[in-house]
């Protein structure tokens, strides 16, 4: 993935090309009478707990996610078409397993062939170091996007590094322009606190955090100083959706905290927007308190802008 491209632009944009190359939007899948959804029934039922001798169709639903309506009609046509039988569980009298039958067996067997010549012309041009390649990364990919199966990778703070400065104004320009309607005036606003910092950054009384989870950007904020020189100023704390609720913005903010104590600051102020309840919320925890409100419309719409101070 180039680094400008968002992870769900790259997924949706995979899962166009694979659908393309193995033919799931094709009405006859495989060659075959039937479309993916009742190949992939035939599958389970072949594949189960039994081996083809038996798996209920709740089994089927919670191992695809596919609606119960549309289960249902799938294994009766399948049942029509002479493919399928079903029969009273024997452990469990109020439910049902379904089984191949032999004209059954022979269609999924032609459905695995065919299944697996496909993918291996896909990858018939590869060498060996590229199929090793090819299967690390798909299993990487499944258990990525296998839920609840491993923690989330930790949250790392560093200092600014080379392109840090163009994601920060990217991302306060599309978070905030989508969750609140800003116009560019805020990327206008971040893109020259950006660079003020670059062209003047004192080491010993200012500083950047990036929050990294596995190697992604998740998170910023920045002391620099006011023009008080015993003032630090607090700007551009930033989270994305994906950080929140994981304690990042308390911890980025105590960060900004210790910090202006070492350097030896007596104070810290900040601007905020009444609307950014949740920033607020951590402001005030950690003693914050509102000192000055006004009105502006510089990011596209009348908004209470507010002054908040803390004594260190």
């Amino acid at each position: 993935m180039s680094e400008g491209t968002h992870p769900v632009t790259a997924v949706r944009r995979f899962n166009r090309f694979y659908t393309s190359a193995i033919g799931v939007l094709d009405r006859r899948y495989l060659g075959s009478p039937y479309g993916v959804a009742e190949g992939r029934v035939l599958y389970e039922i072949a594949t189960g707990p039994g081996g083809g001798e038996g798996v209920t169709p709740k089994r089927i639903g919670e191992i695809t996610r596919m609606d119960a309506g549309q289960l249902s009609r799938i294994v009766g046509k399948l049942e029509r078409d002479g493919l399928v039988a079903r029969r009273r569980s024997a452990t469990d009298g109020r439910s049902i397993e379904l089984s191949l039958t032999p004209d059954g067996a022979a269609m999924f067997a032609g459905f695995n062939q065919s299944s697996a010549a496909l993918a291996e012309q896909l990858i018939g041009g590869l060498s060996a170091q590229e199929r090793r390649s090819l299967v690390d990364a798909l299993e990487t990919a499944q258990d990525l996007l296998t839920p609840g199966e491993r923690p989330p990778a930790p949250i790392v703070l560093r200092g600014h590094a080379p392109g840090d400065m163009g994601w920060i104004t990217e991302r306060h320009g599309v978070i905030y322009g989508r969750e609140y309607g800003w116009g560019p005036g805020i990327e206008a606003v971040t893109a020259r606190v950006c660079a003020d910092f670059l062209e003047h950054f004192d080491p010993d009384r200012e500083h950047c955090w990036i929050a990294e989870r596995a190697g992604e950007r998740v998170g910023c904020v920045f002391i620099v100083k006011d023009t008080a020189p015993e003032t630090a100023r607090l700007r551009l704390l930033m989270l994305e959706p994906s950080a929140r609720g994981t304690g990042l913005g308390r911890r980025l903010v105590e960060e900004c905290v210790r910090f202006s104590r070492e350097a030896g600051y007596r104070e810290i102020v900040l601007w905020t927007h009444a609307v950014l309840t949740a920033a607020r919320r951590i402001y005030a925890a950690q003693g914050f308190e509102i000192v000055e409100t006004w009105e502006h419309d510089e990011f596209g719409a009348m908004e209470v802008s507010e002054t908040w101070r803390l004594r260190l």
